[in-house]
Order: C-alpha cells, then sequence, then structure tokens
C-alpha cells in the first residue's frame, strides 16, 4: 500500500489542476474503470487520453508528476518515519463529514494526519473569528471550547493567532479532543509537533494538511485551509469577525451550504459585523451559546441573502 500512496500524492497536487478535476478523474480510474493509480501511470499517452479524456495540456502535467514518482517514494517513506498517515478519498478512515459538506468539487484528495484518527469521525464544531479578537471574544471562545469539550464534540481549528489559538488551548485545558487544520505542509509544522507532543501521543490532538508536505505557510493557503475547517465541523462558532476576510466568508459560505452558523452578540450593536450576519440568517447566541432573539426591522432584513 505504501507504493501506491506515492501515485496518490502525485495525482492529489497536480499543478493548476482544479480539485474537481483531480477528484472525477481519480473517482474514473478507481471506481469506474476499476484500475489503481499505479495502473494509470503506467498507461502511455493515447491510451489516457482515450480512456479519460485527458487534454494535451493535462497530460503534460501528468508526465511531468511522473518524473517526480522516485522523490515522492522517498517521501512517502519519509512520513512514514516521521508516524504520519495519509488518508486517501477512498479510504474508510476519511473524515466522513467533509465528503459531505464539500462534496466532490472541493473535497482534499489526500489528507496527510498525525494523531488519533479516530477523531476525525467525531462530531465536530469549527470556532472562528478574528486573529485581532478582543478579550470578550476571547473569553466566549474559551468558554465554548469548554462547552464542547463537556458535550464531547470535538473542536477544530487553524492554528491562527487570536480565536483560533483560544479555541485548541482551551480545548486542551478543558481536556477535549481537537483537531489542528494547517495553513501549510505537515513536515513544515515540527515546532507544533514537539509543543503538542504529550497532546497528539494521549489521543487529544491531531493534527491535518491537505498541502504538499513541504509547502511553507503562505496567505493563500491560510485562506485556502478556512474550507477545510468549516468542512469538518456540523456546527460554526463565530466568536468575532470584520466585515471581510475568511471569518467573514466562512460564514457566509456556511449559509449557503445550509449549515447551522451561529454568531456571539454580546452588545446588541447593530452596526456591528455580527449584526449582519444575524440579517442574513446567522443565529444569534450568548456568552454561554445559548440562542437569543433579535428583532431585526423589516425594512431591514434583506429578501434574498444572497
Amino acid at each position: 500500500m505504501d507504493n501506491e500512496f506515492v501515485y496518490w500524492i502525485a495525482i492529489a497536487h497536480l499543478p493548476r489542476w482544479t480539485q474537481e478535476r483531480i477528484n472525477t478523474l481519480v473517482i474514473d480510474i478507481i471506481n469506474n474503470k476499476q484500475m489503481s493509480l499505479q495502473d494509470f501511470f503506467e498507461l502511455d499517452n493515447n491510451l489516457i487520453a482515450s480512456t479519460f479524456g485527458c487534454t494535451e495540456k493535462e497530460l503534460v502535467d501528468i508526465n511531468n508528476v511522473r518524473e517526480t514518482l522516485p522523490n515522492l517514494s522517498f517521501q512517502v517513506e519519509q512520513l512514514k518515519n516521521k508516524g504520519i498517515k495519509i488518508i486517501t478519498l477512498n479510504s474508510k478512515l476519511y473524515p466522513k463529514i467533509m465528503k459531505e459538506n464539500l462534496k466532490v468539487k472541493y473535497s482534499p484528495t489526500i489528507i496527510y494526519t498525525k494523531g488519533d484518527v479516530n477523531i476525525l469521525q467525531e462530531n465536530a464544531v469549527a470556532i472562528v473569528g478574528s486573529r485581532d479578537a478582543n478579550e470578550d471574544a476571547l473569553a466566549f471562545t474559551d468558554n465554548i471550547a469548554k462547552k464542547m469539550a463537556q458535550e464531547y464534540k470535538v473542536v477544530v481549528s487553524g492554528f491562527a493567532k487570536g480565536v483560533d489559538k483560544q479555541a485548541l488551548d482551551s480545548s486542551i485545558k478543558y481536556k477535549g479532543n481537537s483537531i489542528i487544520v494547517l495553513p501549510q505542509g505537515i513536515l513544515t509544522f515540527d515546532s507544533g509537533f514537539r509543543k503538542y507532543k504529550n497532546e497528539i501521543e494521549n489521543g487529544g490532538v491531531i493534527v491535518l494538511s491537505t498541502y504538499p508536505v513541504n509547502a511553507p505557510w503562505s496567505t493563500g493557503l491560510a485562506m485556502g485551509r478556512n474550507r477545510y475547517i468549516y468542512g469538518l465541523a456540523k456546527e460554526i462558532y463565530v466568536a468575532q469577525t470584520n466585515f471581510s476576510g475568511g471569518t467573514w466568508s466562512g460564514a457566509i459560505d456556511g449559509l449557503k451550504k445550509q449549515r447551522e452558523v451561529f454568531v456571539y452578540y454580546p452588545q446588541h450593536n447593530t452596526k456591528s459585523p455580527a449584526y449582519e450576519l444575524i440579517k442574513k440568517g446567522v443565529i444569534p447566541i450568548d456568552f454561554d451559546g445559548n440562542k437569543i432573539k433579535i428583532e431585526i426591522p423589516k425594512d431591514m432584513v434583506q429578501l434574498k441573502m444572497f
């Protein structure tokens, strides 16, 4: 099976390909044609084009990635030695909630993990918010993380400063389970693995990445990572947001996908981003996570949410 991982990595990170195109090709290879990915890569270009409808540009990308297979074989061995597991799209270990939320269009083809993979099948919530969150938002995050631990729900966070980091640290403090979704390759997280070594080994924390294993942190990856945070969660709690950015976009996207999205609304400020989210359909909650009723004037309600 280790050898097959080489081909999964090769196809998962094809440059310039959309996630949907990669996934539909993988599904066609494995489910429809009943082939392994190794079998696919061993076909000549004419057969790949005629059997799978690949374009000339796609064939160039496939040829280029073929040349990296020896290096990827070394990479798979490196991951194995570091205790990092590769979960593929067709694996029983793949988080079901992610497939349900992200569908074929956005589900990552492979996931790199370190920690107890069983956590990925448990009921999870995302606690999200601004990097420069105020003290009230951080206290709310701490309180919700405590509530989630008491309810045996997993907290998903993105390891950014502010709300993300508070959600992780509070979940650990209250003996809850956590998923860290990285905005970088998993082999670049050595300092984090050292810091959370005990929590990972004890089964309370799992680290997850969808990016090439040596990819450094970048703004683009951090923004892309947000999709996977929301994708792993059944519920979304917004501690604090601005009128734009990853938290705002994630909440709006959650509504579009008919997810249950909550926002902390402590000061009843009609000029706040929280109020705008409530107008769009996000559920307002108090400090303890209880739903509260907000009267929105009829002339301010948007008839079309999006």
